[in-house]
């Protein structure tokens, strides 16, 4: 049987500037979505968006074996949820169980997510969000005008032809990458592309966090963290003292709420548990749910260590874990629905990567995610805090609005 790769790949980058609107195809550029129908945002189901959070902690959860992880749940949900559009049939239900929308219209499920990106992109004036979709397409291949339709409209993807056999293509997408992420992500496409490879999709998402109330870099001092390992490394502190929106599990975690630009609607929530691993594996949608309501703002000192890591992985075993295994079947898998053929060419999901990068330091956060689909055919007084996040710890980046949970990440080890 005769295999054909369908490559889609999904970025995310978080950055402290942004740059200008859509660019031309062959320069590359961000997109910024459009207005959009004020019945789709009047519609939209918190709900049914909230599922995305319950996937990207699923896979969070999954990846514990790990020394540290960094994952944007709402990057990996996003690439799925376009890859999801060419679905059918056995795979299509496998999917859609995984991605928690089992028996959810495909349309409502669509105008949804349009609904959530547009919704965080306006979520604050202060902080910088943007969403840019692309598809790539081999010049010669037919593509199903539905499926390209859906993601054209729903996600506002730009669709574009190129000459996969010329070294250009590989030049004209990644710069797109590159402009889109202001340079954080310099390459996700390498050259030569696989004669077997027919198409790229890429979404992008470009964020400006400068925290509400900027550490002062003069208070930032060294001191001790200690690794998972139990090896101890001197790292710089960052240093504040104030009121804090802060929380206190006895026996089980002290948590801060951190917000970003002046609505404080996204937020940095960073939870220094007794148990790390206890703690991961019994968090929650519910618990998180009920958390967000026990934040008070208290009088404090919190030391959190200035942090960058890099982080890659493949999600391949994970989400056939989950239940996506037939998905990744070539004798099962069924994504006719992205190709106007209808022959014996078996189309199905060779492997997902994802691979992401975060830098926290006293003026806000920087991050780039990077998740690639690809498919083939064939104890203080009271009203007092003192938090030394000086140990392994775990931390969220959330829209308050939306309940999106755009970032997750646990340092188990700084250097």
């Amino acid at each position: 049987m005769k295999k054909f790769i369908v490559s889609l790949v999904l970025l995310v980058a978080v950055a402290l500037t942004a740059a200008g609107c859509q660019e031309q195809v062959a320069s590359g550029g961000k997109m910024y979505f459009e207005e959009v129908d004020p019945e789709i945002l009047a519609s939209f189901d918190q709900n049914l968006s909230a599922n995305s959070n319950d996937f990207g902690v699923r896979v969070f959860q999954e990846l514990m074996a790990d020394k540290n992880i960094f994952i944007s749940p709402t990057s990996i949900y996003l690439a799925l949820a376009m890859t999801y559009n060419g679905a059918s049939g056995d795979t299509q239900e496998a999917m859609a169980d995984v991605l928690g929308i089992a028996g959810v219209d495909l349309e409502k499920f669509n105008k949804n997510n349009l609904a959530l990106i547009f919704l965080l992109q306006e979520a604050d004036p202060s902080v910088r969000l943007n969403i840019a979709n692309s598809l790539w397409l081999r010049e010669g291949i037919q593509f199903d005008r539905d499926f390209l339709e859906r993601n054209e409209y729903f996600y506002q993807a730009l669709i574009a032809e190129l000459d996969f056999s010329s070294g250009q293509a590989v030049k004209d997408i990644n710069r797109w990458v590159s402009d889109s992420t202001e340079g954080m992500i310099k390459e996700i496409i390498a050259d030569p592309i696989s004669p077997e490879t027919i198409m790229f999709l890429i979404n992008t998402v470009y964020f400006q966090g400068d925290w509400s109330e900027a550490f002062n870099s003069r208070d930032t001092r060294m001191d001790v963290f200690h690794n998972v390992s139990g090896e101890t490394v001197e790292v710089p502190f960052m240093y504040r003292s104030g009121m804090t929106e802060y929380l206190k599990k006895e026996g089980e975690f002290e948590a801060v709420r951190l917000p970003y630009g002046t609505e404080e609607r996204l937020a940095m929530y960073v939870f220094l548990p007794d148990n790390l691993e206890e703690f991961v594996d019994m968090f929650s949608m519910e618990e998180w749910s009920q958390w967000q309501k026990e934040f008070r703002s208290l009088n404090g000192v919190l030391l959190l260590p200035r942090f960058e890591m890099e982080y890659e992985q493949s999600l391949t075993a994970v989400l056939k874990a989950m239940g996506m295994a037939v998905a990744f079947d070539d004798n099962m898998a069924d994504f006719y629905d992205m190709v106007a053929w209808d022959d014996n060419q078996r189309v199905f999901i060779g492997e997902v990567k994802h691979k992401s990068y975060i830098k926290v330091d006293e003026k806000g956060t920087e991050a780039a995610a990077a998740t690639s689909v690809e498919i083939a055919v064939t104890s203080m007084p009271e009203g007092q805090f003192n938090l030394k996040v000086d140990r392994p710890f775990f931390f969220m980046v959330h829209d308050s609005s939306t309940e999106e949970i755009l970032f997750l990440g646990l340092v188990n080890e700084l250097d």
